[in-house]
């Protein structure tokens, strides 16, 4: 069976946010993580989601959700570095993983679009 990339990394990146997570509420930063810990862990789970879609167009739209909310973690991403929450190190690092995802989501949209129009 063919590896799944995206399904792979999503699910590495949520683990690595529930980390980054867990260590913002050592720091007693609760409000903030949690909204990250939402949007970051939902990324995997709507690719999970599109495994089962129904339809093309289905397919498609949860994987335009999954873009939203990496979009969203990004934001809140930077937010914790910003406010000094999250170490700058640990932040690029987590950027540069969400990225990757970004680009592979724009790509596997882009090209589910391109084929339903065939």
């Amino acid at each position: 069976m063919k590896e799944n990339i995206i399904k792979n990394k999503s699910f590495a990146f949520a683990l690595r946010v529930v980390k980054a997570c867990q260590f913002l509420s050592e720091r007693k930063e609760y409000v903030l993580s949690k909204q990250m810990l939402r949007s970051g862990t939902a990324i995997g789970a709507m690719v999970r989601e599109a495994e089962q879609a129904e339809s093309g167009a289905d397919f498609v739209h949860k994987m335009a959700i999954a873009l939203k909310e990496a979009n969203e973690t990004e934001y809140w991403i930077e937010l914790l570095a910003q406010s000094n929450y999250l170490e700058e190190k640990v932040a690029i690092s987590l950027k540069n993983d969400l990225a990757e995802i970004l680009k592979l989501l724009t790509a596997i949209i882009k090209t589910s679009k391109e084929n339903a129009k065939k």
